[in-house]
């Protein structure tokens, strides 16, 4: 009997499992033999702990001399070593008590990122923050652990957009607790730790260790924005200088005069694009366009010298109110602002801040009997002496600070 050319049922079976269906019995003179391969598994996606680790070591310099700003001791880092791991094996390293610092990334590479600091080691850098001993782990040692975590971070994603061009990258403001390692929010899965140790130069000879965590998801998008990822090997982009083989095909395009040699485009292989619909495509008027690409016999016409001229901007003076302007400011009077006065302004560090108490004196920038700032909205305008009025403090305006005065003093000088 002849076979009409469909399949049975024990051919399309034998396809499906990937045999070869004229091995089969009873299968005779059927369909050509045609076989199945399974496809290659696909490969499983991940972060480059090399990748991590190469940059991560290469901020921790940075790190140091923040850490050294922010504590006023010789601190140090090294590392970090960057392994994959999960809850369970991470737990199994960590002492009974940490403090844990959240500080996870928001945009630009999000998900979870956290640090974890034995109580102790907390302890010693709160410590040096805030130059108290035998200090506890409340909420204002929090604060601090979270500022030197802010400076971190900060650092990190400094250096992160200068090496992966991303911009957005962003993280939420820390937060410090200090509590069982068991409650610890720990990324699900396998996440990126970086396990670095510091030196804090407090004469004590310890060297203290600290955890950074990074989930699967920032791991491997931070990997790939580093170049750990191999995705774009198989693009096959020959490099710019190379010859692009066996493009005959291009005469159909009606380009007279193009010389392609020039272009390095010998032999690409796209001699079949006239099956495109792309012969005879009239661009022999070409020429007229200016193009001028090298071997193309397109000339780019003499447009002659450019000329450029310096743009005059008019000066900035305080314009004169006419009476149809004058007329649309009765409209704002009755508008109210704030008004302000500054007594004088001073700079400190933030462990200056941090152990201010009562009866601290802060010392500003001006001198007894100076005039003081009037500003409104932020702005100033005038500049006065105070005085009392019955039992309440008041100013009286000595000064009139000029429209060119309040301009260099928003930085347009």
């Amino acid at each position: 009997m002849m076979s009409d050319g469909a399949l049975s049922q024990d051919e399309i079976d034998a396809l499906l499992a990937g045999v070869d269906s004229s091995s089969m019995s009873g299968l005779g003179g059927g369909a050509p033999a045609a076989t199945m391969t399974a496809p290659p598994p696909m490969a499983a996606s991940g972060f480059d702990t090399g990748t991590l680790e190469r940059f991560f070591s290469s901020t921790t310099n940075a790190l140091s001399a923040n850490l050294a700003a922010l504590t006023g001791a010789s601190v140090t880092l090294a590392g970090p070593e960057v392994f994959s791991s999960n809850r369970d094996s991470l737990l199994m390293q960590l002492p009974g008590m940490v403090t844990c610092i959240t500080a996870n990334y928001t945009s630009g590479f999000p998900g979870e990122h956290l640090f974890l600091l034995p109580e102790e080691s907390a302890k010693s850098i709160a410590s040096l923050m805030t130059k108290e001993e035998n200090i506890q782990l409340d909420e204002m040692a929090m604060s601090v652990i979270g500022e030197v975590v802010s400076q971190m971070v900060g650092t990190q994603i400094t250096a992160l957009t200068d090496k992966t061009g991303n911009k957005s990258i962003a993280a939420s403001s820390p937060t410090a607790a200090n509590i069982p390692k068991a409650t610890a929010a720990l990324p699900a899965g396998e996440f990126a730790v970086m396990s670095y140790n510091i030196d804090l130069g407090d004469g004590d000879g310890l060297s203290h260790q600290m955890w950074e965590i990074l989930g699967s998801a920032p791991a491997n998008d931070i990997s790939n924005g580093l170049g750990g990822s191999s995705a774009s090997a198989g693009m096959g982009m020959p490099g710019m200088g190379q010859a692009m083989p066996n493009m005959g095909g291009m005469q159909g395009m009606g380009m007279p005069g193009m010389d392609m040699s020039g272009m390095g485009m010998q032999n690409m292989g796209m001699g079949g694009m006239q099956g495109m619909g792309m012969q005879n495509m009239g661009m022999g008027g070409m020429q007229g366009m200016g193009m001028g690409m090298p071997g193309m016999g397109m000339g780019m016409p003499n447009l002659g010298p450019t000329n450029v001229q310096p743009v005059q901007f008019p000066n900035l003076m305080q314009p004169r109110l006419g009476a149809h302007e004058a007329g649309n400011i009765g409209l704002i009077m009755d508008v109210s602002m704030e008004m302000t006065v500054e007594l004088g302004r001073t700079r400190k560090l933030i462990k200056e801040i941090l152990g201010m108490g009562e009866g601290t004196i802060i010392e500003l920038d001006k001198l007894a009997g100076e005039p003081v700032d009037i500003l409104v909205n932020h702005k100033l305008i005038a500049k006065g002496e105070v005085v009392v009025i019955d039992e309440n403090f008041g100013v009286r305006v000595t000064e009139i600070v000029s429209p060119m005065e309040r301009i260099n003093d928003m930085g347009y000088n």
